[in-house]
């Protein structure tokens, strides 16, 4: 009977994980790559349709702030009376 070598046992153990590094921030900098934030500069209300995603995001009065998908940005951000801010208040 013939011997494998080691492969039979390197074929059963797991690929190595890669894993961010360990400090302080981490989250926060996940978080702000999550979603883009606009804020509604008008008068009344509006509604955008992301035309990737195709959610709704819903600006229910002036000065409203909402997450917005990163794949919808560009085109939310060509959006009148939208201004991108940093994050939810």
């Amino acid at each position: 009977m013939s011997c494998c070598g080691k492969q039979r046992q390197q074929l059963g153990s797991a690929p190595p994980v890669s894993r961010p590094p360990a400090g302080g921030g981490q989250g926060k900098r996940s978080l702000r790559t999550a979603f883009a934030y606009f804020e509604y500069t008008g008068t009344s209300s509006l509604v955008v349709v992301g035309p990737v995603s195709g959610k709704r995001y819903v600006f229910d009065a002036p000065g409203a702030r909402v997450a917005v998908d990163p794949i919808d940005k560009p085109s939310v951000a060509g959006v009148p009376r939208l201004r991108e801010v940093f994050g939810p208040v």
